[in-house]
Order: structure tokens, then sequence, then C-alpha cells
């Protein structure tokens, strides 16, 4: 499923954005398109950037220096990959990749380093235990790769950590939790999984309201992981995990009180603070709450018939990833968010902090075709209706009245949306830049284009 970044609303077509075309290599997948995979990914120790292009007949790694010049390459056969798909990438102490392939079912990850020194490769097998566990997530962090899995018989969570060769196992037991639905009913973490699905948001990055309105949302941190639940409309209950001592520590944070009963709430967690939202077609209630101390830091009321005062954009509306309208006032607001479920996503870069608000519902998986998968077609895959607006904050939490500039990655959800007859599409954060990068069908090459923030 495609993302789609909100703030294209923002801007219209007339806008020069800023990008650059990097580099580019030439790759004819016009035999093997339905197999073709290409992944993009930094070493950010080296500031180095690796491109793997595989398909049923090879697998080619590109290697390119800090600057995004071509270093190194080379070609080998997809031996023991038959039948996979490429899930994840890690990098070893010694600079050279690791790639991740899964089987079909899930129940074989094959693990395979690749040596530039001598172009060579050692594969190993992990036989995932899919009889017990369920996968719920996989990231990268740390030049490491994750899994995180479900008991299917107890209150856990296990955490597999791959890197150097090696494989770290860790049980995160929530067994002495207690959790609430919105009728005051006791329910176990078996019982939360089970309704709800984890969402992972990127640390440092924009997440967008399709992820951000999930009711529970894993943050992956150094050494640590932030998990908050939203699963009662009170409260958010946020359990900060050491995966050190894997010490799990539980933090209730009650929702800012409104005055009318309550029809949505949720929550989100950015450096160490957390920001949260609560509604009804009434009134909208808007909080930001330091972590370590519990103290409120900012504190925003208002009822139907107020204008909002962090706001930097109009209230918008979009309706099956058509072009965004305008809704004329804040009452048109509360009652098209009152129809779905709420959330908010929180952004920082080196001026301000960018929030979006909103709420979407009616979404809809169908049939699609492949064609569909490698075009980003989602027109026959998604369909929603999301309301948002967009506010800024000064690194103090002020107000401020700057009118929102586009981000980088605005830039790059409105290109994929104006280039359909590209595929295959990979965002890398770079240094202080993004990178996407995509299959173009008509030159047959593979483009690395750099994408920064503002207007040009």
């Amino acid at each position: 499923m495609k993302q789609i970044y909100l703030l294209l609303a923002v801007f219209c077509n007339t806008v020069l954005l800023s990008q650059t075309v990097l580099t580019s290599y030439p790759f004819n997948f016009s035999k093997e398109l339905q197999s073709a995979q290409i992944l993009t990914a930094a070493n950010h120790a080296t500031n180095e950037v690796f491109v793997f292009a595989r398909t049923d007949k090879e697998l080619t790694i590109l290697k390119y220096n800090s600057a995004l010049f071509l270093k190194d390459k080379f070609t080998l056969s997809p031996q023991y990959t038959e039948d996979t798909l490429l899930i994840g990438y890690s990098f070893s102490d010694d600079g050279n990749p690791t790639l991740y392939w899964s089987s079909g079912d899930g129940s074989i990850i094959t693990i395979i380093k690749y040596y530039f020194e001598d172009k060579r490769s050692k594969a190993l097998l992990f036989l995932f235990p899919v009889k017990t566990q369920t996968l719920r997530a996989e990231y990268q962090n740390n030049n490491s790769f994750y899994m995180l899995a479900e008991s299917k018989s107890q209150s856990k969570l296990i955490l597999y950590i791959f890197k150097n060769g090696l494989v770290e196992e860790k049980e995160l037991d929530f067994s002495k939790f207690t959790f609430e639905n919105n009728n005051a009913t006791n329910l176990n973490f078996r019982q939360i999984l089970k309704e709800n699905q984890i969402e992972k948001m990127e640390p440092n990055e924009y997440n967008s309201i399709y992820k951000a309105n999930s009711k529970l949302k894993v943050y992956p941190l150094k050494d640590r992981i932030i998990l908050t639940l939203d699963n009662n409309i009170k409260n958010t209950q946020l359990f900060d995990i050491d995966l050190n001592t894997l010490e799990i520590i539980e933090k209730n944070f009650p929702q800012p009180f409104s005055k009318k009963t309550s029809k949505a709430s949720n929550s989100f967690f950015h450096d160490n603070k957390l920001f949260q939202i609560n509604t009804n077609e009434e009134e909208f209630v808007f909080q930001i709450k330091d972590y370590n101390s519990d103290q409120v830091i900012k504190h925003f009321d208002f009822s139907k018939h107020d204008t909002i005062p962090f706001k930097n954009s109009p209230f918008q509306i979009q309706k099956n990833n058509r072009k965004p309208t305008a809704l004329k006032n804040t009452a048109s607001f509360l009652k098209q968010l009152s129809n779905g479920t709420v959330g908010l996503s929180v952004f920082k870069n080196q001026q301000n902090i960018f929030i979006t608000i909103g709420g979407v519902t009616e979404k809809t998986i169908v049939d699609y075709s492949p064609e569909d998968i490698f075009f980003g077609n989602n027109t026959k895959s998604f369909y929603s209706t999301c309301v948002f607006f967009e506010s800024i904050l000064d690194k103090n939490f002020g107000l401020t009245a700057s009118q929102q500039e586009p981000l980088a990655t605005d830039k790059i959800y409105y290109f994929i949306d104006k280039n359909r007859k590209i595929g295959m599409q990979s965002i890398l954060k770079f240094k202080d830049y993004f990178v996407l990068g995509y299959y173009d069908l008509k030159t047959k090459q593979y483009i690395l284009r750099k994408f920064t923030d503002g207007y040009n």
C-alpha cells in the first residue's frame, strides 16, 4: 500500500521543487519485471550507499561513496534465494552488507553476507518458529536488522537482532501488565495484539497519518524501544523497554480533559515528548507533555465555533488520493474527524516542529494486479477519506506565523504521483537530505534523486 504524504495539499503544481538527479544505472528488467526487486540502503557508519537489485536470474550490488559516485559493484547468481523475498539488510563492522531473504511462508530466513574484497558470499539459515510466533514488524536500526514477533501462547514479544552473522533473541514479557478497553473490560496483552496492528514509526522522519492513526505504535530508538497504546480513550499507556536489561517500565498519561464526552483520542511520541489529542464533534483538545517529568508543556483546546490558534494550513479533506479540497471551518473539520480514527504525526527539522493532525475513514483492500503494484497505482487497492491540518511550532513549542513550506518527503510523494511510469521506489534518509531511488520503465534505469526541504 502506497503512503501519501498529506502536505502535498499545501503547494500546487506551479511550485519549483528542489530535486537533483544524483546518479543512474541501467537495468533491463523487461523480461523479469515480475520478479524484480530493488532496495537502497545506507551504511551510516561509513556514509556509503548501496543498491541491491535482484531478479530470478541474478543479483547486482552497487556500492556508492559518500558523494554518491559509483565505487564498486558485482553481480552474482541468485543462489539460495530462489522463490524468496528481500526483507531487510544490515552492515557488518567490516563495512560489508548482509541481506535477509524470506521464504514464502516466512519460516526460513536466508542470511547472506556479500564480500566486496573478493566478490564472494556466505550464506546462513535462520529458522523462524512460525508455529509458535507471528512476525509483527521488521526494521533496520543502528546498522542492524530487527524482527519483532508475537508469541502465540504467551503475553510476550520476541525481538531478534541480526548483525555480524549473529542473532540475539530477546523476550519482552508483558504478562504482568493489565490493559483496559473503553468499556472498562480488562484485557491481556495477546488480546491487545489480536485487536491492533503494530505500526512502526520512523524516528526523525515523517510518518503519515495513515500509519500514525494506529492505536498501537512502536518507536525503535538506540538500545531502547517505546511502545504506546491508545486502546482506552481516556489514557495513553506507554512502555519503555530497555534492550540491554529487558526491563519494561510502564507509564500512564491521562488524555487531556474534554468538557464533552470524548469520541476519539490518540498520541505520538517524539523526542521524549508525548503529544496527545482528544476529540468529539463539539471540541478538540491538544496537549504536549514531557515524558520524564509528566509536566504539561503546551495545552490547546477549542470548540467548533473557535479559530484554531496553532493552525498553519487550511483544513483539508482528501478522498481516494484525489486532490485535497478545503473545509470551510472548524465545525466541518470536527464533524469529519469524528467519523473515523484520529491520529497525529510529529516531525522536527533544524528550525521547527511540524505536526499533522487528522483522521482516516473507510479503508478498504481489494484485488489488484502486479502492474498496479509496480507502478504504485493504489486506486484499486486503497480507498479512504482523510481530513487534516498542519501546525508549525518553534523549538520552544511557541506559535509561529510561518506558512508551511514543502518538506523533502512532500516533494518525493508529489514526484511519485506525477510520474506513473516509475516503480520499485525506495526512500532513504541520507545526511541532511532524502534520496528517492526508483526504476524508470522508459529509460530502463534505476535513478537516485536528491530532495531537500523548502522552496526553490
